[in-house]
């Protein structure tokens, strides 16, 4: 469904995961260095989009942080970035070694249902009338 909706955006590159990477009992880990293997890179940074109120500063802040020490992630859990050494040397996937760093402006619900979207919106979006 998401690849879906970003069929039509100019420029971007869809990447279908294998069917070993394809299950919900996967880690992320795997599935990033399969990201790195086909889009070379010296960071890599994964959005969840849980948490669809990030501001853009957090992802700034995450690719900093990994520069640094290897891998960062977010508190909450809405950015995740890796380097490329960081993930080639990966150990145990369900083991993640990240620097956490606090970033109070993500919005804090992690949405899984439409009713936890529609929250999310609302409450960062208090000026218009719902």
């Amino acid at each position: 469904m998401i690849a879906r909706t970003c069929l039509d955006i100019k420029g971007l590159s869809i990447l279908k995961r294998p069917a070993e990477l394809a299950s919900d009992r996967i880690a992320s880990v795997p599935v990033f260095q399969h990201i790195l293997k086909h889009f070379p890179g010296d960071i890599h940074l994964n959005y969840n989009c849980n948490f669809p109120e990030c501001p853009k500063e957090v992802f700034s802040q995450a690719l900093s942080i990994a520069s640094d020490c290897g891998e960062a992630l977010s508190d909450p859990y809405a950015v995740w970035a890796q380097t490329s050494d960081c993930l080639k040397n990966y150990g145990d996937p369900f083991k993640i070694s990240a620097k956490v760093f606090h970033a109070p402006d993500i919005h804090p619900i992690d949405v899984h249902t439409q009713n936890d979207l529609l929250n999310a919106h609302r409450e960062n979006q208090p000026d218009l009338s719902w």
